[in-house]
């Protein structure tokens, strides 16, 4: 008598849980994609603070120096040198990502073009670090110039003219 007491509750209980008003699990999505981005940083913030340290790594261990002494060679001279400017060619391929993130610009096809190419860029340097090739970092050091330039140019020229001797 008692299991049928048991069953008789439990079945009704199951019948009123069915027929209850049913809340959803979770808030109804907004039409706006939810970034799974932190991109707080705004552009000037990001290139000044991430960018552009790294990236003057890069040229400050690579090529050389005419000074009242001579001419001075940057590259790394030690293992440790070397494994440096690995890890900066590294953080060099990430911000080419960084750059590419749907948050990050507006006009995209341009701006895609130039991030991938900072990516490649990383990728070279990460060659030439890995081989201490003196030579090919030097080369992964001017494609970085060159990369930084032309998207200076289409997206900030005040940038570029700041560095024009008038």
């Amino acid at each position: 008598m008692q299991a049928t007491i048991r069953t008789l509750c439990l079945s009704t209980l199951l019948i009123l849980a069915a027929c209850s008003e049913q809340k959803p699990a979770t808030e109804p999505q907004s039409n706006a994609a939810p970034s799974h981005y932190n991109t707080s940083l705004d552009m000037q913030a990001l290139m000044a603070l991430v960018v552009e340290p790294v990236a003057d790594t890069l040229w400050s261990t690579a090529g050389w120096v005419l000074s009242d002494a001579g001419y001075e060679e940057l590259y790394p001279t030690t293992d440790e040198g070397w494994n440096f400017a690995h890890t900066q060619s590294a953080m060099i391929v990430e911000i080419g990502n960084m750059l590419a993130l749907p948050e990050r610009v507006a006009e995209r096809d341009n701006w895609l073009t130039y991030a991938q190419a900072l990516s490649k860029v990383g990728e070279t340097a990460m060659k030439a670090t890995a081989e201490q090739n003196n030579e090919d970092y030097f080369q992964a050091g001017a494609q970085l110039y060159s990369v930084c330039t032309a998207c200076h140019q289409a997206y900030n020229a005040d940038i570029v003219s700041r560095f024009v001797a008038e």
